[in-house]
């Protein structure tokens, strides 16, 4: 007869406000990102969040025993962490360029993008669900950005915006098939270190024509963004390690609301109404998604 743990319902709440406080340690980190890149730069900010991040999580991969890769896990970790540089320059970019909340709306249509992705890389089947999905997204997306027109906000620097949020959307989704591949092969401490590290080693490649120092404000700005990246990773990593990936993910949409009080608080940065609506069809489609693979998983 086996005996109940008595704090169980204790436990098994607790993946759920990890998971919630990681995806609010993740849009907290944007606000402090979109700060130092409008002040620093871009690249300058995320050159220095990737090196910082390093030196944070590293000691911990150090302290647990170094035990190098193989060449064949190396190489997921050199490709993801040069993906990631990139995706990260085009998005902290874009939110120089566009409100908080609204390029999170749009960053979630990623999810939607890796379904193809999956399809041509991995042999996945597409199913109409899928398709359905699709296409509330991309009419999501439409919605936010007709808004943007309708108000006679769209001008050059939207414009660049969007194209730089389309560009990491499109890396974002590569970036599930990679870490689906990591999770196989290395833990979590190993999949952070490497990420922030390649990345921050692809980041100094420009660094002789790109990187100016930063105020101090600056710089600890970057460094609480550095921490804020690291703890957001490490906690969303502890809640998918003890609740199913079907029951968390609605949860990561929850960085909409988390967006828009960040983007009230620092920058008074107003949510619209077709920005609301835009948001609700790509999470609908998400979701459709989500449950897609939730029932191809149970077949």
């Amino acid at each position: 007869m086996s005996r109940q743990h008595p704090f169980t319902p204790y436990m098994a709440v607790m993946p759920f406000v990890a998971a919630l406080a990681g995806v609010a340690f993740l849009s907290l980190m944007d606000a402090f990102m979109k700060e130092a890149s409008l002040a620093a730069g871009t690249y300058t900010a995320s050159l220095l969040r990737s090196l910082m991040g390093t030196a944070i999580i590293a000691p911990i991969w150090i302290a647990r025993g170094i035990r190098w890769p193989r060449w064949e896990v190396m190489k997921l970790h050199l490709q993801r962490g040069a993906l990631s540089a990139m995706m990260a320059l085009s998005f902290f970019y874009a939110l120089t360029k566009l409100p908080i909340a609204e390029a999170i709306a749009i960053s979630f249509i990623a999810p939607l993008i890796a379904l193809y992705l999956a399809r041509v890389l991995l042999g996945e089947e597409i199913k109409p669900q899928a398709i359905a999905a699709s296409i509330l997204g991309f009419g999501g997306c439409l919605i936010i950005v007709g808004g943007r027109i309708g108000q006679g906000e769209f001008d050059r620097d939207v414009g660049l915006g969007l194209a730089a949020l389309i560009f990491s959307a499109l890396l974002y989704a590569y970036n599930f098939i990679l870490i689906r591949k990591q999770s196989q092969v290395a833990d979590p401490i190993e999949v952070a270190t490497f990420h922030s590290g390649v990345g921050g080693l692809v980041h100094l490649l420009a660094a002789p024509w790109f990187f100016m120092m930063p105020q101090t404000d600056v710089l600890s700005g970057i460094a609480a963004a550095a921490f804020l990246t690291v703890g957001g990773a490490m906690a969303l990593a502890w809640a998918y390690a003890r609740a199913e990936a079907q029951a968390l993910v609605p949860l990561e949409y929850s960085g909409f609301l988390w967006a828009s009080l960040f983007g009230w608080m620092f920058f008074r940065e107003t949510v619209t109404l077709t920005t609301i609506a835009g948001t609700v069809l790509i999470v609908i489609g998400c979701l459709l998604a989500t449950r897609q693979r939730t029932e191809q998983t149970a077949l």
